[in-house]
């Protein structure tokens, strides 16, 4: 298992913050000028100095799928285009979101399977594994249940995000997906949250069994990011240690020079 940080589209909070992790999850922005506006140099230089690897999260608020094929077939494309420059960068894997112009039109759900098995490839042909996020408590956000059976009838890989599953359906909802999509299951997302809406916190802060997770993905042999929001690495590397501990794991706590 590796363990790494999301850094959001900042080289500086990577820079901050990422000493000792295994890897950065680096945010491309909704900006029309992404990637050209990013430092490829100073990225590549803080990866190297950093000894860190590198995946990305695609643009936040872009949906995989709406009614209207020609805005479909754009979004392939321009997925495509970032996949390339990730894949280019060595990027390993790309985290999607699972979102949709409607979650609620059960008639979209074929076209969703068809867009994301298309990004999925976009993704292979660039190098770069695809791994769709659960974001069902967002108002554009799949169901836990429908986000895993699409994703297993297109053979993609899920990127687990365990506070946004109990912002969705509590401690059960983490359970439910855990047990049942366990085995798509490459990357996953940590941090602790709380039913009135607090989020992206550290493990400890919040409401989220850990216990749940460990007993499903215990010895979990895939890449798991924390996702919390703040510069304090101190409690970054805490919530590292601690997810290490509940998925079979170690985490070295202390700072590194």
């Amino acid at each position: 298992m590796e363990l790494g940080l999301t850094v959001g589209d900042s080289i500086d909070r990577l820079e901050a913050t990422a000493d000792g992790f295994d890897f950065v999850e680096f945010g491309l922005a909704e900006s029309a000028d992404v990637p050209d506006s990013i430092s490829v140099e100073r990225l590549r230089g803080a990866l190297d100095d950093m000894d860190l690897a590198f995946d990305v999260h695609l643009p936040f608020k872009q949906v995989v799928a709406t009614p209207v094929p020609e805005i479909n077939e754009a979004i392939v494309a321009y997925q495509g285009r970032l996949l390339e420059w990730a894949g280019d960068l060595g990027a390993r894997k790309a985290v999607l979101h699972g979102t949709v112009r409607d979650p609620h039109d059960t008639d979209l759900r074929s076209t969703v399977a068809t867009q994301l098995s298309k990004i999925v490839e976009a993704g292979e042909e660039h190098g770069v594994e695809i791994v769709v996020e659960n974001v069902g408590h967002q108002p554009r956000g799949l169901q836990l249940t429908v986000l895993g059976d699409i994703a297993a009838e297109v053979d993609a890989s899920v990127c687990f995000d365990v506070g946004h599953a109990y912002m969705e359906d509590g401690n059960d909802g983490v359970e439910r997906f855990a047990k049942r999509y366990g085995e798509l299951i490459s990357h996953v997302h940590v941090h602790d949250v709380r039913g009135r809406g607090d989020t992206h916190m550290p493990i400890g802060a919040g409401e989220v069994d850990y216990g749940i997770v460990s007993e499903h993905l215990d010895g979990f042999d895939g890449t798991v990011a924390v996702e919390v929001f703040t510069d304090d690495v101190a409690l970054l590397r805490d919530t590292a240690s601690r997810a290490a501990g509940y998925l079979g794991s170690e985490f070295d706590s202390g700072t590194t020079s």
